[in-house]
């Protein structure tokens, strides 16, 4: 009876678990996908505590009383730090399969080493190598993305490197198979194995250390595949099903997006994990002689205020200075003059899938507003005014134009055709890809250099002040 009524309560969370992905493609039931996903999770967990075989209960309550206090410091960080928060969780995850994984080994080697059958090693594998490296890879995710300084934002390179980091990975597949067919051969499969969990270690860090800045949405997404699987090898050492799916969940939803981030920006898997993108490239003389017409948010608010439709496209400059609350404001102030506002949404701007469109959902932005880059290339040439806010290669017209360009192909929100276009940056510091944005020199481009924040608050006193006037 409570064999079954575990089983039923499986079933539940796995039902829950899916409709949670289904109720988040649509901000109107994203809440209600949330709350689903936390009732699966509680299910589960309930569950699985009620197994016969679980006896031992404190070793459940312990790891959850411990895990109170860092979940709780998480769920707090502000929403610009949420892919580095992402990033941990991945980490944690794949902690947690690799951990299991090394735990069910020793357990069966030095206690039942029949259960060490050709298809268990076989998962044991697969979640161990799995796991540390996407614990490794994800807290290397987590520095560039905190801009740890002793992490490098730059893609890391050396000589030869990517034939270091894949026959360290080919080793520990190859030590592994051995332990497959031979699982019981004394102190020499404890080597072994231990060696795997070192090889798995240093080849997730050595995994991400050359990727740039520009693709860590990618990345993000892709270690978030990783954990899934993880998690199904752990399914199936456990001989647990609804890890299985729950973990198939997982793997299958984070390789679609990466796919999808992968398209959007026009290059392949191996590229993005292989390619060092992101490197300064070296400026040529000719570059050199350009320059940029600027101007003031005073400049930009005259304008603004004479416009009849206005984009403005956000990127992670916006982020980093928490500026989409003067973002708000600036919607405000436009709207209220009959402006029709947009908001150009990139798949990859900021750090992570849909990070924009997070932010601006807290300043509780209209999301019918918010348009995607295939939607709103057609009307840009319509625009009067294009407001960029801290994005750069997203907008950058090389992507178009320049077949020399790293970027050539990308799509790119086509912020040039707009009639005017305000680009409000720090400096001229290349972006994530490392290049020159040839936006920046058009005719009709005006530099706002400053702070997102700062300067999106200008815009809103100047226009506040024409407005009483």
């Amino acid at each position: 009876m409570t064999y079954d009524l575990i089983q039923i309560a499986y079933l539940l969370a796995t039902a829950l678990f899916i409709f949670a992905l289904h109720w988040m493609n649509d901000p109107k039931t994203a809440r209600r996908g949330v709350f689903s996903g936390v009732a699966a999770m509680l299910i589960a967990v309930l569950a699985t505590w009620a197994r016969p075989d679980v006896v031992r209960w404190w070793w459940v309550l312990i790891p959850i009383l411990l895990a109170i206090g860092p979940g709780i410091w998480l769920s707090l960080v502000p929403l610009t730090a949420v892919p580095q928060r992402t990033a941990l969780s991945h980490a944690f995850g794949g902690l947690a399969a690799g951990l299991v994984g090394t735990a069910k080994y020793f357990y069966w080697f030095t206690h039942e080493p029949e259960r060490l059958t050709a298809f268990r090693m076989i998962a044991i594998i697969a979640e161990v190598i799995l796991g540390y490296l996407t614990f490794t890879g994800s807290l290397v995710a987590a520095g560039k993305l905190q801009e740890i300084r002793w992490i490098p934002q730059r893609p890391w390179v050396y000589r030869g490197q990517n034939i270091v980091n894949l026959s360290a990975f080919a080793l520990a597949v190859l030590l592994g198979v051995v332990l497959i067919f031979a699982p019981h051969q004394g102190s020499v499969s404890i080597v072994l194995f231990s060696l795997i969990i070192l090889l798995s270690l240093n080849f997730g860090w050595m995994l991400v250390m050359p990727i740039g800045g520009a693709d860590m949405p990618t990345v993000i997404s892709i270690l978030n595949s990783y954990a899934g699987l993880s998690a199904v090898a752990m399914g199936f050492v456990l001989d647990n099903k609804l890890l299985i799916t729950a973990g198939a969940l997982d793997g299958s939803s984070g390789l679609i997006l990466s796919i999808i981030m992968c398209r959007a920006m026009n290059r392949s898997f191996t590229n993005v994990l292989f390619g060092a993108f992101g490197q300064v490239q070296k400026v040529v003389e000719e570059a050199e002689k350009k320059t940029v017409k600027t101007a003031t948010p005073q400049d930009a608010a005259q304008i603004l205020e004479q416009a009849n439709r206005v984009v403005i496209i956000p990127g992670y400059g916006m982020a980093v200075a928490q500026a989409q609350h003067r973002v708000r404001e600036l919607y405000d102030q436009l709207t209220r003059r009959g402006v029709d506002v947009k908001f150009a949404i990139h798949p990859v701007a900021g750090r992570m899938p849909g990070h924009m469109n997070v932010l601006l959902a807290e300043a509780e932005i209209p999301y019918d507003r918010l348009v995607e880059m295939d939607e709103i290339n057609p009307e840009m040439p319509q625009a009067d005014v294009a407001l960029v806010i801290g994005a750069n290669d997203v907008v950058n017209p090389a992507a178009r134009t320049d077949k020399t360009s790293p970027i050539y192909g990308m799509p790119i929100i086509d912020a040039d055709k707009a009639h005017t276009v305000f680009a409000i940056k720090r400096s001229m510091n290349p972006g994530f890809a490392g290049i020159e944005n040839a936006l920046y020199y058009a005719d009709n481009t005006l530099m706002i250099f400053g702070d997102a924040k700062a300067v999106v608050g200008e815009l809103v006193k100047a226009l506040s002040g024409h407005g009483s006037a």
